[in-house]
């Protein structure tokens, strides 16, 4: 039972927290007293949101989105172009607005900030995404079916396509006389 109130109150702790950093200055006063309310209930609602969510209160590196130098910004149009928004999966991480593609972007402004080349940038997408994330995925025997998959189903059609149209029609049975009748009768009719 005291699980469930310490989880109950986490969540309520959790979500007075985010209400109260998204409202107005003065309509956060009963947010905050549902906060101080939860807090006082025996164990901190920080300790007990971060028990149950790990992450949450954790100490996080401020970026700033401060403007990127221009060869920065370069770097990053050309990376971003060329990487996959794993949520939508066609458009580019540079167009996509879902929150991963949003990570995604601040972890490659960290890592060109970082100074690392665009290749162990690409590379260290690649071993964490898999080869998905690239637009253009390298040739490799694990892409093979990829890049030649098409094709083979492109040859593979048209060698069917010209045995078909090279195949000598069937020649025509003949009727027998019986069926000859009743052809002659339905034309009459």
């Amino acid at each position: 039972m005291r699980a469930v109130l310490q989880c109950v109150l986490a969540c309520v702790g959790l979500w007075c927290a985010c209400a109260a950093a998204q409202a107005p200055v003065g309509s956060a006063m009963g947010v905050a007293n549902v906060a101080t309310d939860a807090a006082n209930s025996g164990a901190s609602v920080t300790s007990i949101v971060q028990a149950t969510l790990p992450g949450v209160g954790a100490p996080v590196a401020a970026h700033t989105d401060a403007p990127m130098s221009p060869a920065v910004q370069a770097r990053w149009d050309h990376i971003a172009a060329e990487l996959r928004c794993l949520v939508c999966q066609n458009e580019s991480l540079a167009s996509s607005n879902a929150e991963l593609a949003l990570d995604l972007r601040r972890e490659l402004r960290v890592l060109i900030e970082r100074g690392q080349s665009d290749a162990d940038i690409r590379s260290f997408l690649v071993s964490r995404y898999g080869d998905f994330v690239l637009y253009k995925p390298e040739v490799k025997p694990v892409t093979w079916l990829l890049w030649f998959g098409p094709f083979v189903l492109l040859l593979g059609a048209l060698a069917l396509a010209l045995r078909l149209m090279r195949r000598t029609p069937a020649a025509p049975v003949p009727l027998t006389e019986r069926e000859r009748e009743r052809a002659r009768q339905l034309l009459e009719s």
